[in-house]
Formats: structure tokens, sequence, C-alpha cells
């Protein structure tokens, strides 16, 4: 088959990205269950040959080519540099990937990758992968997972915001940044800031600031601000919110990603005319998913302050 051949009809596709434990495979179930009730045919993709239980339906598994604790009993390799092999490994026989999803023409893909952030920042198997898919005509999206506890951590967010960047720039494509476990949140403290000026990155200067009050990173001031200028200067990086358990929070996201990878205005789904202009208008559906994670966030700590009072 010619490399024409191969990719002869549109296919359209998110690969979920992220550091360990950041709920990509619970993204995975969840959008796949969300996108199977509105009529799309979605196909889940496990390319984590480290992941040995799956919630979801997979229909295509690595573990079939390849598994990490195999490399690593037989090659004596840690788990980072048998994650690596596996990657490379995937990439040397792409064949065996390119056979397995010519059997699901016409669904909607999902890619659960490993959990690895060098292999988003620094290697290339990935990220060739990636490119070998989109030259056969895979319309990808990357949707990078952040935990959103690091937003009430300043020196934490500033290291987040570091990778989400490194990781744009490295996999080259459309890419939504995704702050996922909101309703879990307000159990790791009070944000320092409005939960907007974490998703939109607003002015760093301010967490600067605020990080110079804290005598540790006082000293690292300088290299703070250094690093703020970089991802300011890209001006690349924003954020949206997900609870995986709102069905709203999952339409926002899934509106934001349709939009990355082109599949609101593809032929492959009827859209009415509302759809598509909510689809089209990013700023306004990403300020109302905001405005409503928001309003939960603050009535949880009006909620825990009213209990402070009354224990009083």
């Amino acid at each position: 088959m010619s490399e024409g051949s191969k990719g002869s009809s549109l296919a359209f596709g998110q690969v979920v990205i992220g550091p360990p434990g950041s709920g990509k495979t619970t993204y995975c179930h969840g959008m796949q269950e969300f996108m199977g009730r509105l009529g799309r045919k979605v196909t889940v993709v496990n390319l984590d040959p480290a992941n040995e239980t799956m919630p979801y339906q997979c229909s295509v598994d690595v573990a079939e080519l390849i598994t990490l604790p195999d490399v690593m009993d037989s090659l004596k390799l840690g788990p980072n540099g048998g994650l690596i092999y596996c990657m490379e490994y995937l990439e040397a026989n792409f064949d065996w990937l390119q056979d397995k999803l010519a059997a699901f023409r016409g669904h909607y893909y999902l890619f659960d990758c490993p959990g690895q952030v060098e292999l988003y920042t620094h290697h290339d198997a990935l990220k060739n992968i990636f490119a070998q898919l989109v030259k056969w005509n895979f319309r990808l999206a990357a949707v990078h997972l952040v935990d959103s506890h690091y937003c009430t951590d300043p020196g934490k967010f500033i290291s987040v915001l570091c990778t989400s960047l490194s990781t744009m720039l490295h996999v080259e494509l459309p890419h939504v940044n995704v702050l996922s476990k909101m309703d879990l949140i307000e159990q790791y403290g009070k944000l320092a800031f409005n939960l907007d000026y974490y998703t939109e990155v607003l002015d760093l200067s301010y967490l600067v600031d605020h990080l110079a009050s804290d005598p540790f990173f006082r000293n690292y001031r300088r290299l703070n601000e250094k690093l703020v200028e970089v991802i300011e200067d890209y001006s690349l990086v924003s954020f949206v919110p997900l609870n995986v358990q709102d069905k709203q929070s999952m339409r926002q996201v899934m509106q934001a990603v349709d939009k990355a990878n082109g599949y609101s205005f593809g032929d492959q789904e009827h859209r009415n005319l509302e759809a598509l202009m909510s689809a089209a208008v990013g700023a306004d559906f990403h300020f109302t998913s905001t405005l409503a994670v928001q309003e939960r966030y603050v009535q949880s700590q009006d909620k825990a302050v009213e209990e402070e009072v009354m224990d009083l």
C-alpha cells in the first residue's frame, strides 16, 4: 500500500498527553462515553505500554506489540528507559499501528499516551509517530492535561507553564492545555488569585511578587522573572478547566478540541448553525466555562468559612 493511499480519507482525533497522575486514562474514558452519546463512533487507542488497567473500551492496545514489564525484564532497564525503548520500538514498527487503525476507518480516535514528560519535551519517538499520522491524513489535536492542584502553589505553577510551553513547541500539533480534576482543587488549599488568572495566564508579575514573599523563593526572584518572561514572550499557554463528572465542562473541552483539530468544519458530522458558532467563538465558551468553575470554587470556599464561623 502506498503512503498516499493509506490516508485517503480524513480521520480526526486527540492525542492525550500529560505527566503521570494528571488523569489521561480517566479523560479518555469520560470523553469516549460523552462523544458516544452524541453519536460519534469513538475508538480509543492505548499507546501506554505501562497501562495495565483500562476502564474504557480499548480497540487498539500497544501491549499487543510490546509491554513495559517485558522490556524492563529482558533489557534490565528502569521504567523511564523502558518507556523510551517502547516508544522507539513502536516508531520502528509503525506499520503495525497503521494496520490496526485501518480497521476503524470513519471513527474518531482518542490516543491515550504514556505519562513520561521527557517523551513530549525532549525525545522524538512520539513526536515522529504523531507526524506520521498527520502525513496519513489524521487531523489531530494534542490535549495536554495538567493537575489543577498545581495552581495552589505558585512555584509549581510556573514549572507547569514552562513544561506546557516546551511541550507545545516540541510536539508541533494544535494544542489544548487542560486543568484537570477541577472538582478536587479546593482540597489543596486556597488559590492566591481568581481562577481565570490561572486559566488565561494573566500578568505573571503578580505571581513572581507572590513568590517573593516566601523566604526560599526570594533568593530566586531573578530566575523566576526570566522564566516568566519566556512564557509571556511566546504568549501561547492558556488552560481550559475540566471536571470529567460535569457534562457542561466536558462539552467546553470537546468544543475547544474540535476547533483545534478542525472537526467542527469537517464532513463527518452534520452540525447545526448554533453548534458551529459555539465552537467557532472560542473565547466566549472558554470564559463561560471558567466562570462556572470559579463560581463553584468560590461557593465551596464561602461554605467552608460559614462552617468555621458556626463552629466558633
